[in-house]
Formats: C-alpha cells, sequence, structure tokens
C-alpha cells in the first residue's frame, strides 16, 4: 500500500498578459514544490507572439516547469468539472477581457470553460489580475467577482498610478500564501495594496 499523500492539483490558467508572463515564471516553480500544477492556456496565450515572448515559447516554458502538457482546446477543458480534476484553479495573469467574461457567464475559451467547469464543484478559484482597465471598464467585473462564492483574489493595487492611472495589476509574489489561503476558502488580506 501506498502511504505517500496525494499531492494537491492546481490549474494554472494563463490568459494573455504578455507583460506579466515573467512574472508567473518566476512564481511556478515554488507552486510546482507544493502542487502538481496543470497548465491551462487561452486562445491568445497560445497562439500571439508580441514583444515580450512567443507563444511556442510560453507553452514550451509552461509544460517545463510543470512537467504537464497545456490543456489548449475547450473539449481538454470540459472534463475538469464532471471529473472533479482541480482542487484549486488559479487565473494568472486574469485580463479585464477575462475578468468581464466570467463575471458575465460567457465560455467561450479554455481559460473561462476550466473556470465553470470547475465552479461546479464548489472548489476555490484564485485570480491574479492584471489589466490596464480595473479601475474603469473592468471595476465592475472585479466587483462581481469579489462578491462570488469561492472567489479569491491575490493582492493587487496599482502598479503605475502616474503613466498608468486606472492599471491594476497582482503582486505576483503573493501567489504562493494566496493559494494556500485559498485552498482553505479564506481571502488573503489585505486584497488592495
Amino acid at each position: 500500500m501506498n502511504d505517500e499523500k496525494k499531492k494537491t492539483t492546481v490549474g494554472f490558467a494563463v490568459t494573455a498578459s504578455y507583460c506579466t508572463f515573467s512574472k508567473i515564471f518566476d512564481a511556478l516553480p515554488k507552486l510546482c514544490e507544493k502542487y502538481n500544477v496543470i497548465p491551462i492556456v487561452s486562445y491568445n496565450t497560445q497562439s500571439f507572439d508580441t514583444r515580450f515572448i512567443k507563444a511556442a515559447d510560453t507553452l514550451k516554458k509552461l509544460e517545463e516547469i510543470t512537467g504537464n502538457t497545456c490543456i489548449r482546446t475547450m473539449t481538454e477543458a470540459e472534463p475538469i468539472g464532471p471529473k472533479a480534476l482541480l482542487d484549486l484553479l488559479v487565473i494568472a495573469p486574469c485580463t479585464g477581457n477575462t475578468l468581464g467574461k466570467i463575471s458575465s457567464g460567457i465560455y467561450d475559451t479554455p481559460v473561462t470553460l476550466a473556470y465553470k467547469s470547475h465552479m461546479r464543484n464548489n472548489r476555490p478559484v484564485l485570480i491574479a489580475v492584471s489589466t490596464n482597465d480595473g479601475l474603469s471598464g473592468s471595476a465592475v467585473s472585479i466587483g462581481k467577482l469579489l462578491n462570488t462564492r469561492n472567489v479569491f483574489f491575490v493582492p493587487f493595487g496599482q502598479d503605475d498610478p502616474i503613466a498608468k492611472e486606472r492599471s491594476l495589476v497582482a503582486d505576483f509574489s503573493k501567489l504562493p500564501l494566496a493559494c494556500e489561503a485559498a485552498l482553505l476558502n479564506r481571502q488573503l488580506h489585505p486584497i488592495l495594496l
């Protein structure tokens, strides 16, 4: 009989805030020490080369760090709920577009369908916001999700209040602590930095 305790499984969903990818690549190894991490990627993340990184390099890096294959399609994301595959779903970075979709019940990407599928099990979701319109167009979505059962946030604040006065970004260094709290159905505080 195997006495080894089963590792907690965390879905790590990446949406297209390319400028923060280096921060998630820094945070992921620490998460992988403690959890079995399954990467999930949005269509934009897997499709577009940017000045920050090429799409193929993003996928390769996620798979190398986690040791798991990326979930890339809605068909691959759908079983997350019915099979109860995840203990926690992390969306990091979570763009304003994704915030708007999940807060409005729109599930048309691998990441948004992973959210919907996972939420059916009353298990926690952790959001690491990264959007230039967090204090304008996406504020409504953030407000709705702050009031949604089983949804938690990595603490966030303004990343450049002078040049980008409406922009909000999570403090990715707090991701491991926020994961621990979310797995206990708790919000890491303070939320606003």
